[in-house]
């Protein structure tokens, strides 16, 4: 598949490799800033693969990178059901929970949307009087939880 295979392409990765090596002459210290980087650099084995002098440092991770699991698992399953209008900012669809991530459970069917604001939630909710609208809050500036509002109903 364009895209993937050349990124699993083991002689190539050894190339790779072997190039790093013969170009490291002193120790050198990496900080990876976003929890993706970090992740696949473990999950590839990469970190093993690298020279001894290169030291990779795992940053902070962004809000997103660092979501604590339960907390993408509780996400999805309100995603999943079916009377809920769950919004989130773009870089949460492709965090992954233990078995699926928001991307999934939209192709499945469920109601999940991109928002660029709090404020869009409260419009949905606003033109959705008789569904459930969730606001997933992660980010710099937001709560690290769920938000749930009740419909809100025009005559309200």
């Amino acid at each position: 598949m364009k895209y993937l295979d050349e990124f699993r392409n083991p002689e190539l990765a050894q190339r790779l490799f072997d190039e790093i090596r013969s170009v490291t002459t002193r120790p050198w210290a990496i900080m990876e800033v976003c929890g993706g980087q970090t992740h696949s650099i473990i999950r590839n084995g990469i970190d093993q693969l690298l020279p001894v002098e290169i030291e990779l440092i795992h940053g902070p991770g962004c809000p997103v990178c660092v979501t604590p699991l339960e907390l993408i698992d509780k996400a999805l399953a309100i995603a999943s059901q079916p009377t809920v209008i769950f919004c989130s900012f773009g870089d949460m669809l492709r965090v992954p929970g233990s078995t699926k991530d928001l991307f999934r459970v939209k192709s499945e069917g469920n109601d999940v949307r991109i928002v660029y604001s709090p404020l869009d939630a409260v419009k949905l909710a606003q033109a959705n009087p008789t569904r459930e609208v969730v606001f997933f809050g992660i980010g710099f500036e937001t709560t690290r939880r769920p938000m749930r509002w009740p419909s809100i109903r025009p005559n309200d």
